[in-house]
């Protein structure tokens, strides 16, 4: 079988959904980490290996982190690779030098993955009925726990139900009543 072949059988093979959440940016994320352990049992199985490297280069006053993905045929040495640039931050709070440059270098490492294995940002059917339902479930919760009328959300998003409101309005609706207090219980 050619490199090309094993190539295909691995990006046909590969799942690698967006487990992690940003609270600060408000998405789904996943990380370099999660491509390469997605990716350990089907190269095992087409007998190929993965190399990644950085190499930093300066384009004008800036510094950018040029990153390789090399898929390496165990049985002929054939290669395919891929490469992705991502540029350091200045300055990054709370972050000294080496942080920023390894955060860089994981996100290019990333991005020449996603090149070299066709991983799209794009959410399967699955995956995003699993998140809706999620966040209409933390909405019905939050809203138990508030005493406030779903109405009110569902009038703000102009929908008639929650089952219309999109993700996005649904985060929003959530967070504003992850403010609010719990209600209080009556006594009897």
């Amino acid at each position: 079988m050619s490199i090309y072949s094993k190539l295909l059988c691995i990006q046909v093979g590969l799942k690698a959904p967006k487990e992690h959440y940003s609270e600060f940016g408000g998405y789904y994320y996943r990380s370099c980490e999660d491509i390469q352990e997605a990716l350990k049992p089907l190269l095992e199985k087409q007998n190929t290996a993965l190399v990644l490297s950085d190499e930093v280069i300066q384009i004008g006053e800036r510094y950018y982190i040029k990153a390789t993905a090399r898929l390496l045929d165990c049985e002929t040495a054939e290669e395919i690779s891929t490469t992705a640039y991502a540029r350091e931050e200045l300055e990054k709070k709370k972050s000294d030098s080496s942080q920023i440059t390894g955060s860089t270098s994981s996100y290019a490492r990333k991005y020449a993955l996603n090149g070299l294995f066709c991983i799209d940002d794009s959410k399967d059917a699955d995956s995003k009925k699993c998140d809706i339902e999620s966040l209409r479930k933390q909405f019905s919760d939050e809203i138990s726990r508030t005493g406030k009328s779903w109405h009110y959300f569902t009038e703000k998003a102009r929908k008639t139900k929650v089952e219309d409101m999109t993700g996005s309005e649904l985060e929003e609706a959530i967070n504003a009543l992850k403010s609010c207090e719990t209600k209080k219980r009556k006594m009897v």
